[in-house]
């Protein structure tokens, strides 16, 4: 049986999933402060549209504008898409206070309420026939009752994987911290992919690793990963090795 994949648009990265994220997937991608989620999330976002596939980002973290604005830097218009109907930038970090109320579409009044979020997005997915879904982050949901964590992501990807949507779920730990973050997240979710940045001999590294990936075989090294102003690109013929305080990058 073929598996029908979605291409990460993400240079490198379909070769270490053999060929892309499973469609309705939902993906969980985690990794410690500047580890590059966001900027993974959003060029996941930025290649659908441009190979015709609509979206919707999710912002719970950071100020609608600012997302549009940052996100140029990389040459990724955000607002021309949205003009065209095709993408969705939910606002669920404001609370619909000052201009966001005026300006903003699609607002969440409570980031906290779940419900409430999911309900907002549905709508933005039901409106543009998004494909893709990005979710920056999911952490805060949980981060005060982490008891429930594992409930909402499960609704989360029920939700989105009815509605025919490969979604990115970014969740944020502590750096080094071996976890996923939220007790039982980890198994509501189709796939994991870790991002690691290590401080090495006063050098910092970056690397990723698939660490599951239900409906298709995937890499099980660790490859480097580099943030350009083009976004980020992944070297999958290439592995990251670290042992005895050394940092080696070796052909697979």
């Amino acid at each position: 049986m073929t598996v029908e994949r979605v291409s990460t648009g993400i240079p490198g990265m379909d070769e270490v999933l053999n060929g892309g994220i499973p469609e309705r997937n939902a993906v969980l991608l985690t990794g410690g402060p500047g580890t590059g989620k966001t900027i993974f999330s959003q060029q996941f976002i930025w290649e659908g549209l441009e190979e015709g596939e609509p979206g919707v980002f999710v912002t719970l973290e950071e100020h609608p504008v600012q997302v549009r604005k940052n996100v140029e830097g990389f040459g990724w218009n955000f607002r021309e898409y949205e003009d065209e109907g095709l993408l969705a930038v939910v606002d669920a970090f404001t609370g619909g206070i000052g201009r966001a109320s005026e300006y903003e579409k699609y607002v969440v009044k409570d980031p906290t309420d779940a419900s409430e979020l999911i309900g907002v997005i549905r709508q933005a997915v039901n409106d543009v026939e998004a494909k893709r879904v990005a979710i920056d982050s999911v952490t805060p949901l949980y981060i005060d009752k982490p008891s429930v964590a594992r409930r909402i992501m499960f609704k989360l990807k029920r939700m989105l994987a009815g509605l025919g949507c490969t979604s990115i779920l970014v969740n944020q730990i502590a750096a080094h911290e071996r976890g996923f973050g939220g007790p039982g997240v980890e198994h509501a979710v189709d796939g994991i992919i870790r991002l690691d940045l290590d401080e090495v001999k006063g050098r910092l590294w970056r690397s990723l690793i698939v660490w599951k990936m239900r409906g298709t075989a995937h890499s099980m090294r660790r490859h480097p990963f580099d943030i350009t102003d083009e976004g980020i690109r992944v070297d999958p013929e290439k592995v990251f090795v670290k042992e005895h305080g050394e940092v080696r990058e070796v052909e697979d």
